[in-house]
């Protein structure tokens, strides 16, 4: 390095620093042989677990399955098999390191292509009939590409953020393109291929974080490791322990039961005019170990389940309470005015294990 040139380098360092936002890829090149690597998809992931204000509640880092860099045409392959329930994306952004240097154009647009195609079986033949699924083309111009973190980061929300809301739509484009097979390169991807992810930011549903449903259930029976069935391995004579254990009658199991209420009897029939009496229902019977999808769980209720089973003399079981409830309209006399309110939380729609 000639000793004119430092004095420049450094004004250019001054700049990035003073002005981080400023240092788009329009100046910078996606990868260049002095650029700092940037982390593992499992680094930046531990990095965003410590971070005290997560963006959402569920964070994904999808790793590209295949990507093919021609000019200004980019395209990535991702597996969106995880797509299954309903949720509402915050926020997305490829965070790419590619193979080999690339500069971004400072003139004119990016066009990326984003397929959807499941995980390579490295036992799979490349001859074989792969399923590769179009999902979206994202126009991106220089001035959005940003550089954070040893990655080039594009945002790609607003065109995946469909997918999510409904996830049976990808299952429909699979069944449209049935047939058509996309045959795997014989050459592997080059060395950076394994740093290109896909980040999603998405919550649950509001409908489905209002009902507080056991996530960790969810998680747990669609984990690998359920998958593989190394769970009953590792537990040994788990499963001969389990036939031993009581297991109640379904008939026995928590249920709604009816649950006649009179006004009259408590003394408030005389205020009351309308309904004199109703159905309140109520919730009774036993809870399971551990305890399904269908009882309603919160996530802490699944996890004392699951130690009730385990534990039986040292864990409460968990109680069949009232999960869902809806309001009752009600006529009465207050202070000699006649009312008509809806009062909330009066009839039991549904029982769960809390």
């Amino acid at each position: 390095m000639s000793a004119h040139s430092l004095p420049v380098l450094l004004l250019q360092a001054c700049w990035a620093l003073l002005h981080p936002r400023a240092a788009t890829a329009a100046a910078l090149p996606l990868w260049t042989q002095g650029q700092p690597s940037s982390p593992s998809p499992l680094a930046y992931m531990l990095s965003l677990y410590r971070d005290p204000l997560p963006r959402a509640d569920i964070i994904r880092s999808l790793q590209a399955q295949d990507v093919d860099v021609t000019g200004q045409n980019w395209t990535f392959t991702f597996d969106f098999s995880f797509l299954s329930q309903e949720e509402d994306l915050v926020w997305a952004e490829l965070r790419l390191q590619l193979p080999r240097p690339v500069d971004v154009p400072t003139e004119g647009s990016l066009t990326i292509d984003i397929f959807h195609q499941a995980k390579l079986d490295p036992e799979q033949d490349p001859a074989d009939c792969l399923e590769r699924v179009w999902m979206e083309t994202v126009t991106v111009m220089p001035s959005q590409v940003t550089f954070a973190s040893g990655s080039t980061v594009v945002e790609v929300t607003k065109p995946l953020s469909k997918w999510l809301k409904d996830p049976r739509a990808l299952e429909k484009r699979l069944s449209s393109q049935a047939g058509k097979c996309w045959h795997q390169p014989h050459a592997p991807p080059g060395p950076g291929a394994s740093t290109n992810v896909l980040m999603l930011y998405s919550n649950p549903p509001q409908e489905q974080r209002q009902l507080g449903g056991a996530t960790l259930l969810w998680e747990a029976e669609s984990s690998w490791r359920a998958q593989e069935g190394q769970l009953s391995v590792e537990r040994g004579g788990w499963g001969r322990r389990q036939r031993r254990h009581h297991l109640p009658d379904r008939s026995q199991l928590c249920r709604r039961v009816k649950f006649q209420v009179d006004f009259n009897l408590i003394g408030w029939g005389s205020w009351i005019i309308y309904p004199k009496q109703y159905n309140a229902y109520r919730c009774e019977g036993e809870c399971p170990n551990p305890v399904g999808e269908e009882f309603h769980p919160t996530n802490h209720a699944y996890i004392q389940s699951l130690l009730k089973r385990y534990q039986p003399h040292r864990v409460p079981s968990t109680c069949c309470a009232p999960v869902k409830t809806k309001p009752l309209s009600m006529l009465y006399v207050d202070n000699g005015r006649v009312l008509l309110e809806h009062h909330k939380d009066m009839i039991v729609e549904e029982c769960g294990c809390l």
